[in-house]
């Protein structure tokens, strides 16, 4: 793979546009490196913010150019591809540069994928990548100390080839100066997510409302990962705990309850879920109810008294302790960026 290219320190700012050496253009330039078989819908999902944000804001805040090595149109997984496509070398400088990735990712890349994400890396371009575009960064070793996202189909391989870097099962991750995201219509939240960075709120907030989204997801939101695609098919014990764990949200069950329905001992239980959970099954129950908490905080109008209750918790007090252990802060800030607007971002 050669030589990984050093980000940042660990203490940069995050969320950054790094911006061409000399550069004074208050326009900033993504540029979108599509790659064969690449996802037309993740693509879409972050442009059009952009497109919208420029609308909006009545002002050129943002150009985009897709581009491919070579300068011929890619074919995306759906067998369409995009006009006009131009060549990276031939691109003006950019700020930030995704890769576009989607299916058969691997075949997509290459030496020259990689020097030239390096080359990139070098002159302070910062880098993203949408859906599996993730790998492509990562194999060209530009995403080494980083906290990164990839589409859940693709983060066990991942996470064991290239232990360097940190795959989440977040939506989205901005790290300093690379951005990545899962896929599908999680670029839609990251690109917001910049765009609030670089021109505040209430042009991210406007987007929303022109997009008809019900609220901006944010840092904390996470793919839904299929239980069985993270534990393995052959894994039914795990897997008919965690469905009981799940439907008994507001009565949860004793520990040797639950084991005692799937047929083990507590013992064995919980080292299943050390092995292929990474955490016991009290903590694996709880974050479970956190969770659900957390979409009833922001999707309805419940109170917190009865969230509580819904979710299996003694008190508010205890509800509000959990909940501040877990996302950092408690119900009561959740409710509010609710109620300070349909899609109020901190």
């Amino acid at each position: 793979m050669g030589a990984p290219v050093a980000g940042p320190a660990a203490g940069a700012s995050n969320g950054g546009f790094v911006k061409q050496p000399g550069s004074t253009r208050a326009t900033t330039h993504f540029g979108f490196l599509t790659l064969t078989n690449y996802s037309l819908i993740a693509l879409a999902n972050a442009m059009e913010p952009l497109r919208m944000a420029n609308r909006v804001g009545q002002s050129s805040l943002f150009e985009w150019t897709v581009l491919t090595l070579d300068g011929r149109p890619a074919l995306a997984s759906n067998g369409l591809s995009l006009a006009p496509t131009r060549a990276l070398a031939e691109c003006a400088p950019m700020d930030v540069l995704f890769v576009c990735g989607g299916v058969d990712v691997r075949d997509a890349v290459d030496r020259r994928l990689q020097s030239a994400l390096r080359e990139a890396a070098r002159h302070g371009v910062a880098l993203g990548g949408l859906c599996t575009g993730t790998y492509a960064l990562a194999h060209a070793g530009v995403i080494d100390g980083y906290r990164c996202a990839i589409h859940w189909e693709n983060m066990s391989a991942i996470r064991e080839e290239f232990p360097h870097t940190v795959f989440t099962p977040e939506l989205f991750v901005i790290d300093r100066d690379r951005f990545t995201c899962s896929g599908g219509i999680a670029p839609i939240d990251l690109m917001l997510n910049l765009i609030r960075e670089r021109h505040g709120k209430e042009l991210a907030t406007a987007i929303c409302d022109q997009f008809i989204l019900d609220r901006l997801r944010d840092s904390k939101d996470r793919q839904h990962i299929p239980l069985q695609a993270q534990v393995g098919a052959h894994n039914q014990i795990l897997i008919k705990a965690a469905t009981l764990m799940e439907a008994n949200v507001e009565e949860p069950l004793a520990l040797e309850e639950l084991a005692s329905y799937v047929g083990v001992s507590r013992r064995q239980l919980e080292r299943l879920f050390k092995r292929y959970l990474g955490r016991v099954p009290t903590r694996y129950y709880l974050e479970l109810r956190l969770r659900r908490a957390r979409e009833l905080l922001l999707q309805t109008d419940l109170s917190v008294m009865d969230i509580t209750v819904a979710c299996g918790f003694q008190s508010p007090p205890h509800f509000s302790k959990c909940y501040r252990g877990l996302f950092g802060y408690p119900p009561s800030v959740e409710r509010r960026r609710v109620r300070g607007g349909s899609h109020a971002v901190n």
